[in-house]
């Protein structure tokens, strides 16, 4: 197995081989990833992803990471094109600007893999497969979770919510929020939610797009963040300002989080293995290449966590 890597480099130039030569019989796969420098679920996804490949004989992996940078993305996307790998796996910064990039791939006959984060509808045909979490489903369950909880507390008919969502553009900040929007009025039609603000992912700007909504509004009764991270920011914010009671639900139980649920401040979240994300995506692309009928959708299952059930989940490593 051979892995080259680089930190948001542009060009193939950039990149170094470790090991030996790549033999004939082996697959070379590239992967151009989101951010990995952004949150702790992204480098532990890359650590995972390079042990998979490591694991495995038959692959030459070359891992590449954008930074964030559409731009970055897409030059990546054309390396790894002219290096005609076998397939690429993208991890897409933004959903639609990707979109041509993905397109040149697979005029080229290279097979995309699209992980975590799928690209938008307009691209679908110029991807052989996505591997990740269903976004949506995720943000309805978090609606659900926080929904139960205020009927438990008996203020399902008045309870006011604000919602701190990810990057803007990215697909994966967009199905979450339109999971829990769309769930939200169906479970708890007489829930208000006020204002929805990004977080960008980030838990120090979440911070501060929480104090904002404490400014704002006296009256709060939840928080729904599309990930833990960014909860764990608008919690340190409410406990700042002294704001007890307010319900905290994210998705993607980030440790924070766990460690927030196990000392009763953080109500609930959704389960999810940054582990079990890169090596489906990594095995998609495998299978992909070896001829496998896979279906366009390959989700894994990621179920609600709370203070009741926590015990029968095991800390997150990210």
């Amino acid at each position: 197995m051979n892995i080259r890597t680089t930190l948001a480099a542009t060009s193939a130039l950039a990149m170094t081989a470790v090991g030996g030569s790549v033999a004939a019989e082996t697959m070379t796969i590239g992967i151009t990833q989101n951010n990995v420098g952004v949150d702790s679920y992204q480098t532990t996804y890359e650590k995972a992803f390079i042990a998979a490949a490591e694991a495995n004989s038959k692959v030459d992996v070359v891992v590449l990471d954008a930074g964030g940078d559409v731009a970055r993305q897409i030059a990546q996307m054309e390396d790894l094109i002219q290096q005609e790998v076998d397939a690429i796996i993208i991890w897409p910064t933004n959903g639609e600007a990707v979109i041509p990039a993905v397109r040149k791939a697979s005029k080229a006959n290279i097979p995309v893999v699209v992980t975590n984060s799928n690209i938008a509808e307009a691209g679908f045909p110029f991807v052989a497969s996505f591997s990740g979490p269903d976004n949506i489903t995720q943000g309805s369950r978090s609606a659900e979770i926080m929904c139960d909880k205020f009927k438990e507390m008996g203020i399902e008919n008045e309870a006011r919510v604000v919602q701190i969502s990810g990057q803007p553009g990215y697909t994966t900040a967009i199905e979450r929020q339109k999971g829990f929007d769309d769930r939200l009025p169906e479970v708890c039609p007489n829930v208000t939610l006020v204002e929805t603000q990004p977080g960008d992912w980030n838990r120090e700007k979440s911070q501060k797009v929480m104090e904002a909504f404490l400014v704002k509004y006296d009256d709060i009764d939840g928080v729904y963040s599309g990930d833990d991270n960014m909860g764990v920011g608008a919690l340190n914010a409410a406990k700042a300002a002294g704001r007890d009671g307010i319900i905290f639900v994210g998705a993607t139980n980030f440790a924070v989080g766990y460690e927030a649920m196990e000392r009763g401040e953080y109500w609930g979240s959704i389960y999810q293995s940054p582990v079990d994300d890169a090596k489906a995506a990594l095995k998609t692309a495998i299978e992909t290449l070896e001829g496998k009928e896979l279906p366009f959708l390959n989700y894994f299952d990621t179920p609600k966590i709370t203070q009741d059930n926590m015990g029968d989940f095991t800390k997150p490593v990210f």
